[in-house]
This record gives structure tokens, sequence and C-alpha cells, in this order.
């Protein structure tokens, strides 16, 4: 068997092949070429600078240009918008990435250097040591010498954020408690709005709903809405109605007209995460939420018997009409769904409450 073809060990590091050295250092233009390097140098800059004139015009865009701008581009019809925010943010982060990427390839030091394998372990000389590398790495970047480019940078970098700030004031209004009273905290109920039957839409008698029947209910006024509009106020004006044996249930005294002969309504969402409830339990006067499990005693103005559920159901008030009809007496006393952080509970029922 022949070795002629077997690598040859190198005697002095036991490596299989011999150690082949840096190759010989070969000088940048832009060593060599003073002129070079300054034009580099001031091409970066000017690549930075206008960074915060993109960022600009992409905030003058924001405000400036409609929303239902378009562009034809013939085959492409394209919001005015977006076209100026990819174009502005774009090419301001493109410039950012080329100016850096120049930076190291141009202006940085271009000398080669050998690394021998250490242990693991650092010794306080070798953090000294990586302290020097460091300080040698700060002057190489030639950040010292040509005193403009972090600040280039760190203007360029900081600016580029003013677009982003912008569009997440875009996510929606400020919650101010004006704001969040006249839409998370009502729904369309009012006094004298019909409860209609969501599943045939007609309006409900208390002689149609027998002791322990559960319906699901809607406000008559939810029909007059469309679209999104309708969507959003059925999601928060949705409820439940049962109808109890009075003499089995507990009614506070701030609540003794809140119902009609045992036919009470709450609110059909779930105070946890806003997952709708219909899960009767005739016998116990539970209703029980299919998502997290919490239970609501409706015998008991809706207080919360069970599960992560924080807040009792809110209850709406209602009454009958002149036709002999079941209707809202006035809107939820109290914001309906899960909590929020601006959330007032101080006005929730709690058992035990008059």
């Amino acid at each position: 068997m022949s070795h002629d073809n077997l690598p040859v060990k190198d005697p002095d590091l036991g490596h299989s092949v011999p150690d082949p050295g840096l190759e010989p250092h070969v000088e940048r233009y832009t060593d060599v070429d003073k002129g070079a390097g300054n034009r580099a140098y001031a091409a970066i800059l000017m690549m930075l600078a206008a960074v915060p004139v993109l960022a600009i015009a992409f905030v003058v865009i924001y405000f400036a240009v409609p929303r239902d701008a378009y562009i034809d581009f013939g085959l492409l019809k394209a919001n005015a918008q977006n076209v100026g925010f990819g174009l502005t943010g774009g090419l301001a982060a493109v410039l950012i990435g080329v100016a850096v990427i120049q930076w190291a390839r141009v202006l940085m030091s271009d000398e080669e250097s050998v690394e021998l394998r250490h242990a693991a372990s650092s010794t306080d000389d070798d953090r000294a040591a990586v302290m020097g590398l460091w300080d040698d790495g700060v002057e190489q970047s030639s950040v010292r010498r040509r005193k403009l480019l972090l600040g280039a940078l760190g203007g360029a970098v900081g600016i580029s954020l003013v677009p982003a700030v912008v569009l997440l004031a875009d996510m929606g209004p400020h919650p101010t408690a004006r704001l969040r009273e006249e839409t998370l905290e009502r729904t369309i109920w009012a006094e004298g709005i019909l409860l209609l039957n969501d599943e045939n839409w007609l309006p409900i008698r208390p002689e149609m709903l027998e002791v322990g029947q559960l319906v699901n209910a809607q406000p008559a006024n939810l029909r007059d809405l469309h679209g999104v509009e309708a969507h959003q106020a059925k999601a928060k004006a949705a409820i439940i109605v049962v109808r109890m044996d009075p003499n089995s249930i507990k009614v506070p005294e701030s609540r003794k007209d809140w119902h009609v002969s045992g036919i009470l309504a709450y609110s059909k969402i779930c105070t946890h995460v806003g997952c709708p409830i219909s899960l009767w339990e005739r016998q116990t006067h539970h209703l029980l939420c299919p998502c997290h499990q919490s239970t609501f005693d409706l015998g008991n103005s809706g207080v919360v018997v069970f599960g992560p559920a924080a807040r009792a159901l809110p209850q709406l008030p209602i009454t009958v009409n002149a036709d002999g009809y079941l209707v809202a007496q006035s809107d939820f006393t109290v914001p309906v769904g899960p909590s929020y952080f601006e959330r007032d509970s101080s006005q929730d029922f709690k058992d035990g409450d008059q």
C-alpha cells in the first residue's frame, strides 16, 4: 500500500498540514491615496447626513399626503402614502447600512493578524490584553481621527426612529377619560330600547319566557347599524336574558327594580378575556364561560363563584313598556367586557353589596 498521498505533519506544531502563514499584505487604495480616503470619508458622511432628511420627509408624507391618495403606475395602483413611506424609510435604512459597510471596508484598519487558541477561561492578563485590543480597535476604526463619524452615525440611527414613533401614534387615539366614556365604556343600550331575540329578531314579552329559560338577545337599534359599526356595537351590547323563580334568587336593594318577575338581563361578554358566555345551569343559576371556566351566579347579581374572572357580569336594568315588551331602562352602569388599565372597578358589584 502506497503512503505517498498521506498528509505530511508539521514537526514543530504537530499539525496535519504545514502552517501556511499570512499572505503578503496588499495596501488598499484608500490607504495609499490620501485623497481617495478623504473622498470615501466625505461620501460616508453624506450618506449619513441624508438619513435625517429622509426621516423628516417620512413624517411630512404621513401628515401631508391624504390617506386616500393613490399613484397610478398603469398595471399597478398604489397608495401614495405607502409608496412615500417605502421610498423614504427604505432608502434611509439602506443608506445607514451602506455607510457602515463602507466605513468598515475603506476606513477601518486593513491589517491582518493571527490569534492563537487559548483556554476557555481568561486570566487577568488576557482581560487586560482584550482591553488593549479594544483600544486598538477604536484607534483602527478611525473615529479618533475622523471624529464626525460616530456623531453622524448616532444622529442617523437616532433620527431614523422618528418615523417609527409616528407610526406607533397611528395605532389609535390616546385613551383619555372622555374618549373611553364615549366609546369603550358605553354601548348602544339606552332607555326604552327593545330587547330582541337574536334568533328571530322579535321583541320579547315576559310571558314568552319559562322559569329556567335562557335567551340570547340584542338591542333593537342594532338593526339601524351596518358593517363594521354594527359588528363593534354587537360585540359590546350582546346580552343574555334569563328567567328564574324570584323566591330562589338574591336581589340587592339597589337592583330591586332591575328585573321583571325574576327576568334579568346580563352582559354576554365574560369579564375575564371577553369570550361570549351561554352555558347555563338551570338548577344552580350558574353561567359558565367555555374559554377558561369562569362561573357567574346569575341568581346573585352575576358575581364570580369560580375561575379567573375578577369582576361580576354587568347587569342591564330592564322593565316592561306600555305594549308589554321588555325594554332597557338605561345603558349598563359599568363597562362591559375584560378589564383594562384605566378602568375604574370601584362601581363593580361585589357579593354582599346592597
